[in-house]
């Protein structure tokens, strides 16, 4: 089945260039200028993946991503005209699962769209495969599966695909430092100098669902020069 992909750009030229390049490529696409016909469709019918223009004529692309996207489970790529690296960290550390910068060739967005599918599909295979979907550790319990986090009190934390992805391999490599570039193969598909400081955004991201002080972490520990580590003691159920 032809997988199906949402545009919300507010530029007409650069989103049909998009459409046209992802049906050649064998998607299904549907392109909206406004967030308010985009969040209507949507709620009718979600897509396998939305593309997220930052800056919209009634609204802004963040907020589409946290109140809608990452809630949903459904990814997105952010596609922005804002080159600062700042604006691309505030977007993944949101819940995209990636970003691309206009002016971009149409190929390498192609080329993201495919990586960003096939790590969801991977990580549905390896959830129908495995049985270890729920780890417990501290006063948390992790259900890998329905991207949940379920504290001791009761209180339960949505998780986005990536932040799902990013803390199972912290999981599964407890007390084992794991390097930037390790975790990036994991969360992103992008090989740009940024992405570093991409990997950085969401384990900050991660420590703040887990309550995790980010002066003092006690779960996911920055070893200097190295990476992190899943500090925790942690039971597959």
């Amino acid at each position: 089945m032809k997988p199906l992909v949402y545009i919300l750009e507010d530029d007409v030229d650069i989103s049909n260039v998009v459409q046209r390049t992802l049906k050649a490529e064998g998607f299904l696409v549907e392109v909206f200028q406004r967030k308010g016909s985009f969040l209507n469709q949507f709620k009718r019918k979600a897509p396998d993946l939305c593309l997220v223009d930052l800056t919209l004529p009634d609204g802004d692309g963040l907020s589409v991503i946290t109140e809608n996207l990452h809630k949903s489970g459904v990814p997105a790529i952010v596609v922005t005209g804002k080159s600062a690296v700042t604006d691309r960290i505030i977007g993944l550390e949101v819940g995209a699962d990636d970003y691309i910068t206009k002016p971009f060739e149409p190929r390498e967005l192609v080329a993201r769209v495919r990586a960003v599918l096939r790590r969801i599909r991977l990580s549905g295979d390896q959830a129908a495969a495995g049985p270890q979907r729920v780890a417990q550790f501290d006063d948390w319990t992790a259900d890998l599966q329905s991207c949940t986090l379920i504290h001791a009190s009761g209180a339960a934390v949505d998780l986005g695909a990536a932040e799902t992805r990013l803390l199972e391999v912290l999981l599964k490599s407890a007390g084992r430092v794991l390097s930037r570039g390790q975790l990036m193969d994991h969360i992103h598909s992008s090989d740009e100098e940024p992405l570093d400081r991409s990997v950085d955004a969401r384990i900050s991201r991660l420590r703040k669902r887990l309550g995790d002080d980010p002066k003092d972490p006690r779960l996911v520990r920055t070893v200097y020069g190295a990476g992190y580590v899943f500090s925790a003691k942690v039971e597959w159920v």
